[in-house]
């Protein structure tokens, strides 16, 4: 019973697709979970998928190349990263289309264009559709006795990306619904889902299918060594009980991030902080384990650092992720009372995130400032702002405003009289708020490209914190171009390989597109297993 070639740690969209291939390879798998649900981040997400050059776009006529990828990824990546990360993201550019094809033969996922564009289009090699995608719903009564044990999400996966998309399900989400409703229910009777449930639900569906064996609520403790410090198995707790299970090919490493532990989370990420937006069980098992037997630990301090309303998951407090940045009458400001990010921005988490030389935050704490308009622009926001009820601060002044957040009333002042004369002007002048092809599609350019820039001047005013806010952190043991994880001196060690947010992702707090954590996790999942399919036979 515990002797497998291949032991995946996880269960999330890099570890079943490391699981996935390597059975598909031949290979006795096990894929071990510490929650009773499987799926982890991957099964609660939008399951955007960025994937460049990819077979479904070239069927729709979409013209792409690796070349033109790779191109981007070059052209946006954070400066000091390029000679460092080139290697891999040239491996991620290769074979994610080969994943992607391999994934829609061997699951009943049925992947589907979105109708999204590279955030930095403007950028070489960008490309304003054909990359992204999601997939269509699927029951989880595909998955039979694990029917009950896919991890549900916090956001309404009953809507595809898509219909999300195009029904502005934030804005008017009673008019989705109607629209809907017949889509719905159907959807409810059949125990189906989109999104993160569409995704986890094929993947674990081709596992199954293809001989993978899953254990739920059982913990990776520690990683076994020979004498030549191979990695030959995991140490594992189930229920209290310590066992050990032996790995003659190889470990995967893809238990998530590291953002439930508060020791690590303080240490990588200091200064004030909102809420998460993962399961609790993404304690950092996974890099703890690596770092244990020698691995180089790196990107620790990079994460998805996005906007996340409040809300409840597990009777716990819980982060909901939805950029609520962007609207009319409202800006985002430091502690300083000072813009200094169009809101709309794509990677609006990494200005947010910003550090000094010594690793303290720049801008932290932020906010969101407005007026009541910014209130009645969606009922959702209402409904989950409910959650913390002390978490949105209304005043009769923008004097009484600052007072209540801590702001220099006197910054703030000026900050908003200068966004209200860029309102009146019609642009943008410090930020540009707006004029880029993506933030022109998602800040709701006017049908005469008047761009919605509207002023903070009606009171009562209202502002909210706007502070770090994790839906993954994308830290843990350095990799090579094959998932093998490195030592310090860069050697390998052999038996032991890291996907996912599991490992020292090579796209980091600087997010590429819409699904570019998904994307390369599952690609970087693939990448392990065919390594351990070609070298350790």
């Amino acid at each position: 019973m515990n002797s497998y070639d291949v032991v995946v740690i996880g269960t999330g969209s890099a570890a079943c697709s490391a699981a996935l291939r390597a059975a598909k390879g031949g290979l006795k798998v096990l894929a071990i979970e510490k929650t009773a649900k499987l799926g982890g981040t991957s099964a609660m997400s939008g399951a955007g998928v960025w994937i460049p050059a990819n077979h479904i776009a070239a069927a729709a006529g979409v013209a792409d190349s690796q070349e033109e990828a790779l191109a981007y990824l070059r052209a946006i990546q954070p400066a000091d990263w390029g000679d460092k990360e080139d290697i891999r993201h040239t491996a991620f550019v290769k074979n994610a289309p080969v994943m992607l094809k391999f994934i829609t033969e061997n699951t009943p996922i049925d992947f589907r264009l979105i109708n999204e564009p590279d955030p930095y289009v403007e950028a070489s090699g960008g490309k304003k559709y054909g990359r992204m995608m999601s997939p269509m719903p699927l029951s989880r009564r595909l998955l039979g006795k694990y029917t009950s044990k896919i991890r549900r999400s916090t956001l309404p996966h009953g809507f595809t990306y898509q219909e999300n998309v195009n029904l502005d399900l934030y804005h008017t989400p009673f008019r989705a619904g109607l629209k809907m409703w017949p889509k719905l229910l159907w959807r409810w009777l059949q125990n189906a889902g989109a999104q993160g449930t569409a995704l986890m639900t094929g993947l674990i569906k081709g596992c199954l299918d293809s001989g993978v064996e899953f254990r739920l609520e059982t913990r990776a403790v520690g990683l076994v060594q020979d004498e030549t410090g191979r990695i030959t198995g995991v140490e594992i707790d189930h229920g209290g009980k310590r066992d050990t299970v032996s790995a003659r090919r190889g470990v995967v490493i893809a238990s998530g991030g590291f953002e439930w532990d508060k020791t690590m989370r303080e240490k990588y990420f200091p200064g004030p902080f909102d809420r998460i937006g993962t399961p609790t069980g993404n304690e950092g098992d996974g890099q703890k384990m690596a770092e244990s037997v020698g691995a180089h630990m790196d990107h620790m301090e990079q994460a998805n650092v996005y906007a996340c309303l409040p809300t409840r998951y597990e009777g716990k407090r819980y982060g909901l992720p939805i950029n609520f940045l962007y609207e009319p009458h409202s800006i985002v400001v430091n502690r300083y009372g000072k813009r200094f990010v169009s809101e709309a921005h794509f990677n609006s988490g990494e200005a947010i995130d910003l550090r000094n030389p010594d690793g303290s935050p720049v801008h932290l704490p932020c906010f969101v400032v407005g007026d009541h308009r910014y209130l009645k622009a969606s009922f959702p926001f209402r409904w989950y702002a409910a959650y913390e009820p002390e978490w949105v601060q209304k005043a009769d002044t923008i004097e009484e405003l600052a007072s209540k957040l801590g702001l220099p009333a006197d910054e703030l002042r000026k900050t908003i009289q200068r966004w209200n004369s860029f309102c009146s002007k019609g642009r943008d002048e410090d930020f540009h708020r707006g004029e880029t092809y993506w933030e022109g599609k998602k800040d709701g350019s006017g049908k005469n490209g008047v761009l919605r820039l509207k002023p903070i001047d009606k009171p009562p005013y209202i502002g909210m914190s706007l502070n770090r806010s994790i839906i993954g952190t994308k830290g843990g043991p350095r990799t090579n171009e094959m998932g093998q994880v490195l030592r310090e001196d860069g050697s390998i060690i052999p038996g032991l390989y890291a996907a996912g947010l599991a490992m020292a992702n090579p796209i980091g707090t600087r997010a590429v597109g819409a699904g570019t954590t998904l994307g390369p996790n599952l690609t970087w999942g693939f990448i392990s297993a065919e390594t351990i399919l070609k070298q350790n036979s």
